[in-house]
């Protein structure tokens, strides 16, 4: 049975805290919906409306253009290990595209300043709604190790690799819209 919260409890940290993954999925008010899979290592808890991830480059960035277009941003957490659970944060996402001064901020006091190599925005979620349900349906894994292959991809590349990759790859979405990502 769902449960609606207005904010995190400590037990929501708690298990989000123990993830491996999550899932981000945004939209625009047309075309495309997408949902990714994110490393829950980048992400940190903000407080109890407010959360953000750490994105690394990749081959697209429609989360950036869904939210320049619309704003609306779900997290969805599921447990893969332990106690079944589905965790949903609701709310409306904000892009801080590296180098802004937010960008650093939320890097200097959420990231100890550590920036790796490849990253390219914070995603911050303001928290409208917090939904539970059973996960009874979500089947079990043991997780191995995290991939190191975008890390060294990143390193192959370099800063100024990663920079041309982006302005090819990451300046519109599928759907044609400006991510605010790539500098004119």
């Amino acid at each position: 049975m769902a449960k609606f919260y207005p904010t995190l409890t400590e037990d929501h940290r708690g298990f989000i805290s123990r993830q491996r993954i999550f899932f981000a999925a945004s939209a625009a008010a047309t075309g495309r919906v997408n949902l990714s899979p994110r490393e829950a290592g980048a992400l940190r808890v903000l407080g109890e409306a407010s959360v953000c991830w750490l994105d690394q480059t990749g081959s697209g960035s429609e989360t950036a253009a869904h939210l320049r277009a619309d704003g609306r941003l779900t997290l969805m957490f599921c447990a893969f290990e332990g106690a079944p659970l589905i965790l949903r944060l609701y709310g409306r996402g904000q892009s801080l595209p590296r180098g802004g001064a937010e960008y650093a901020e939320v890097l200097a006091e959420h990231y100890g300043g550590e920036e790796p190599l490849g990253a390219r925005q914070i995603v911050r979620l303001a928290v409208e709604l917090v939904q539970t349900s059973c996960g009874y349906g979500v089947p079990m894994f043991d997780f191995a190790a995290d991939r190191p292959n975008l890390q060294r991809w990143a390193r192959a590349k370099g800063e100024d690799g990663l920079e041309a990759y982006r302005r090819e790859k990451n300046a519109v979405s599928l759907d044609g819209l400006p991510t605010g990502l790539v500098k004119a």
